[in-house]
């Protein structure tokens, strides 16, 4: 069985995504100057800050619902997929040169089919990842901005983006839970509420989302 490899994905921010907003790299305005030479940095993982939010884990689960019917049907297909290479396997001897390349034709013809829908299914998870990623980073980005000013940072930078300029990493300068934190206190889900529907999903007011993917 395939493993849903895109939530995987998601909750570790590997996955290539369109830009989110300015959040990658905050800088205070103005130089330092040279009484205070020191400055104060920040380290904020942006993509785990974002799957991190409630908004974020919601929004993953309504995904992970929204897509499980396709994952499913390629499951079922490579399933098929196998049981054709057992066939052929313990029949090499037995089975006709007709009845081999029949199902030689058969598993083909189910392997490209499961590599379409892979297609299809990698192409609308992608999208449906990079509106939440742009949704919830555009009100992260507001709360980053707020939160480097009232704490005197000088810079913030983004450990999750590939061009990150970080390759180590002091603890005590991570402020991802933090900002975190503030993005719930923020914007709170309320009872009932949804998350940005995702390409091709509706959402009811009410319903409850289902159970967040295990990370």
């Amino acid at each position: 069985m395939m493993r849903y490899y895109y939530w995987t994905r998601l909750a570790t921010g590997v996955l290539l995504l369109a830009s989110v907003p300015a959040v990658s790299a905050w800088a205070q305005g103005g130089a330092a100057s040279s009484a205070t030479p020191a400055m104060k940095i920040g380290l904020l993982n942006v993509r785990g800050a974002i799957v991190t939010t409630a908004e974020g884990k919601q929004a993953s689960a309504q995904m992970q619902s929204q897509f499980a019917p396709q994952q499913t049907e390629i499951e079922n297909i490579q399933k098929q997929i196998q049981d054709l290479q057992v066939q052929l396997a313990n029949g090499a001897r037995t089975l006709s040169d007709e009845e081999k390349a029949r199902l030689q034709r058969r598993g083909q013809l189910l392997v490209s089919q499961s590599q379409r829908k892979q297609d299809d299914l990698n192409e609308s998870v992608n999208l449906a990842q990079t509106e939440i990623f742009e949704s919830i980073g555009g009100k992260l980005s507001d709360i980053v901005d707020k939160y480097g000013r009232d704490n005197n940072y000088s810079l913030i930078l983004d450990t999750s983006a590939q061009t990150s300029p970080v390759v180590f990493n002091a603890t005590q300068l991570d402020i991802t839970s933090d900002i975190v934190r503030l993005y719930d206190q923020a914007h709170p889900l309320q009872a009932g509420s949804a998350a940005p529907a995702t390409p091709g999903q509706s959402t009811k007011p009410g319903t409850p989302p289902p159970a967040a993917p295990a990370r």
